[in-house]
């Protein structure tokens, strides 16, 4: 079982940033950063693989950015330009395969970290 633990949420202006930061307990093949908005189904904003490669929604492309420091067990999402349309809260997610921008490959979630853009 790996334990999963979202921080750095918050609230920010449009056109603003903020750093979301996953600690993990143990480790997995891949990570992800996905979100669920009030009235909107769950969406997949970015991943990365073991092997290093990182994909992302067209939503977020050019403007977030998932990395991780694996010495440290830490999954990141650097948001910037943040429009009111990225509010949602922010759930890290990890798998044992390759492909964790399919939620059918997520085996761990975290409880998420709720992120709120004003305009």
């Amino acid at each position: 079982q790996v334990q999963l633990v979202e921080s750095g949420g918050g609230s920010v202006q449009a056109g603003g940033s903020l750093r979301l930061s996953c600690a993990a307990s143990g480790a997995t093949y891949c990570m992800a950063w996905f979100r669920h908005a009030p009235g909107k189904e769950r969406e997949w904003v970015a991943n990365i693989e073991g092997d290093g490669s990182t994909s992302y929604a067209d939503s977020v492309k050019g403007r977030f950015t998932i990395s991780q420091d694996n010495a440290k067990r830490i999954l990141y999402l650097q948001m910037a330009s943040l429009k009111s349309e990225d509010t949602a809260m922010y759930y890290c997610a990890a798998g044992w395969y390759r492909g964790c921008h399919f939620s059918g490959n997520i085996v761990f979630w975290g409880r998420g970290t709720p992120v709120t853009v004003s305009s």
